[in-house]
């Protein structure tokens, strides 16, 4: 039996870039790496995006757990500049040939609150 997919495929995330680790003139902090988050440009709108999880996923060569995709996963932790740019710390630092690549930030955890009379 084929499933059918009807209409687009939906994202769940949005796409964000890594740009550098946080460093100053003679050192460098692997700990903390900047994202560029694809359509937030302003400080306003990294509010929103605060507290959120990523996802920094990359292929290796040996397959374990039958795949051979592994992940780093991070949270938001707060803006960096006016731009749109955020911190970010990852559960194990990022490798250095992740400058440049991508991560995937996810929806959640969500701040809003429903309240039942908002439902009906």
């Amino acid at each position: 039996m084929l499933k059918v997919r009807l209409g687009e495929r939906v994202r769940l995330y949005v796409r964000g870039i890594v740009l550098r680790y946080k460093r100053s003139k003679s050192n460098q902090y692997p700990s903390t790496s900047f994202i560029q988050i694809e359509g937030v440009n302003t400080i306003e709108d990294v509010s929103w995006y605060a507290g959120k999880r990523m996802v920094y996923l990359y292929k290796a060569k040996v397959k374990k757990n039958g795949t051979h995709y592994r992940c780093i996963w991070g949270k938001i932790t707060r803006p960096h500049g006016n731009s749109g740019v955020v911190r970010a710390k990852f559960k194990s630092n990022l490798p250095p040939k992740s400058m440049g690549a991508k991560v995937r930030v996810f929806m959640y955890p969500s701040n809003i609150k429903v309240s039942y009379a908002d439902l009906c």
